[in-house]
This record gives C-alpha cells, structure tokens and sequence, in this order.
C-alpha cells in the first residue's frame, strides 16, 4: 500500500508562514527570513541584509506516492533539504563582499548542490526499497542565487554537482583511471605556492565490490580523482584572492561536500547487492598541504 505524504506538500506551500519553517529558521537563521523551497522553484523569503536569498526546485511536489515504509524517513530528508537552504542564506548574509566574483557560487551554491544532490537521492533511495524508484529528481539538486546577488553565470564556474558533466580533460589530474579511484595527495604538483589538496584514499578502504556494483563505484572513485584535480586548479587559479578564509569556504568546503555525495553513492550502489560499508563519511574532508 503506498500514500501521499501526509499534509506535507500544504505545509511547504506555506513554509514560511508555518511553525516547523519558525523553528527552523529560529535555530538557524536568527533574523533571517527563510527562502524554503516554494512550490513554482522560487524564493519566497528576502533576506534583510540585501546579499540575496537562495532559490531551489521544489522536491516534495515531484515525488510519487510515499510507501508507508519510507514515509518517516522522507519527511525527515524533506526537512533537511529545508534546513540546507536555511544554512546557505545564512551564509549569504555571513559572508557579504568576501571573495571573488565567483565566491557565492563556489563557496555557497555549489555545496548546497551537492548537499541537495544526496539528500535527493537518499529520497529515491528510501522509496525505491518497496516501491519504483522516482526518477528525474537529480535535476532538482540545483539552485539559484535571486534578488541583489550575482553569481557567476552557469558554465562560468564549475560546480561538480551530482548530475553534472566531467570537467575538460585539461582540467583534470591525478589518477582516473578503472578502479583507481583518488589518490589522497594532490595531484599535478604545485608550481604556484598555492599548495595541494589531500584527501584520505577511499578505495582502499572499500569492501570487496560485488560485480553488480562494479561499474558505478569505479565511475564514483574517478570522479574523486577528478574532483581533487579541480580543486587544485582552482587553488592555482584563485591565488590571492579573498579572506584568510577564503581556501576553506571556497575550495575545501566544496570539495568535502562533492566527496561526500560520491562517497555516499558508492556505498549505496555496494549496499544494494551486499553489507553497506561503514566509516566512509569520514574520508571526505581534505586538507590542503603546502
């Protein structure tokens, strides 16, 4: 038997008139108003400071019906998304006039993309044990910048979503090839001063991969690879710009949040055929080695 999430889709028509939208935004957005997901994909909150205010596809309208087995743990990841937009805008008003042209889309945008981008597929994931799994919802991972801020323009900047293409061959580094996964230091030298990034290695702390599962986890640990490569390029490219914290928000931060989706997909690809692997949520920080 399968239903309709409970009230929840009138809820989010109305989040930001509701009181789980007050209690969230209360415990994390002190004086800013809260951009929920809208129904129409469009921010129905200003924030006050005048950075502008996130605006995200809405999930909760494009789901089928809800098994009564996975309903609470939907709800549970349609209030994160929820709360995920919440941290952005708050970050937004945090970080006005800090970095480059390209800072808000790196360093906000593009981790909400790829937060987003796991929260939806654990969504499909939960569903799809007793039901079809809902496809499409990928493209629902990314989001706009409205009002005053200017992001860099889409294609501009990478931003290494769930979903999106593989960077130019020129741009990436380090070892891609079958199998081969990150390499857990950073890839292609540093001629510039700017340093490296190293990332813990997460192939070999994978279980033997059932034959099912081969071709997506090594597709996953490739995109690790490239995912340093890019994070070195920008080190290079970006030499000087910003804060003292500037590296962490605009580079590492992202990268983690990147790592973090693709670590999350390759035990869920394993987990489908065998014992999900524990203990790889850790291995998505990097730091970055001078």
């Amino acid at each position: 038997m399968s239903r309709a999430l409970p009230k929840y889709n009138k809820r989010r028509v109305g989040l930001a008139g509701g009181a789980a939208a007050v209690a969230l935004t209360g415990a994390v957005i002190a004086g800013t108003a809260l951009a929920g997901e809208s129904s129409d994909g469009g921010a129905d909150a200003r924030t006050l400071a005048g950075p502008g205010t996130v605006s995200c596809p809405d999930v909760a309208s494009r789901l089928p019906a809800v098994p009564a087995s996975a309903q609470a743990e939907v709800t549970r990841n349609l209030q994160q998304l929820d709360q995920q937009i919440a941290e952005a805008n708050k970050r937004l008003v945090d970080t006005v006039g800090q970095g480059g042209p390209n800072f808000v889309r790196n360093a906000i945008l593009g981790p909400l993309e790829d937060k987003r981008a796991a929260t939806v597929n654990r969504i499909a994931t939960a569903i799809g044990r007793t039901a079809d799994r809902p496809a499409g919802l990928d493209a629902l991972a990314a989001c706009s910048l409205d009002a005053q801020g200017a992001p860099a323009a889409p294609g501009q900047e990478e931003t290494g979503g769930a979903g999106t293409s593989a960077p130019p061959a020129e741009d990436m580094g380090g070892d891609t090839g079958a199998g081969g996964g990150d390499t857990g230091a950073g890839q292609g030298g540093d001629a510039s001063g700017a340093g490296t990034v190293s990332c813990p290695d997460v192939a070999s702390r994978l279980p033997a991969v059932p034959a099912s599962a081969q071709a997506e986890v090594t597709r996953n640990l490739q995109q690790l690879g490239q995912q340093i490569a890019e994070a070195n390029k920008r080190l290079v490219d970006t030499v000087g710009q910003g804060g003292p914290n500037f590296v962490r928000n605009a580079i590492l931060g992202p990268l983690e949040d990147k790592r973090a989706a693709a670590i999350d997909r390759i035990a869920l690809s394993i987990g489908r055929a065998a014992e999900r692997p524990a203990g790889l949520a850790p291995l998505a920080a990097c730091t970055l080695t001078k």
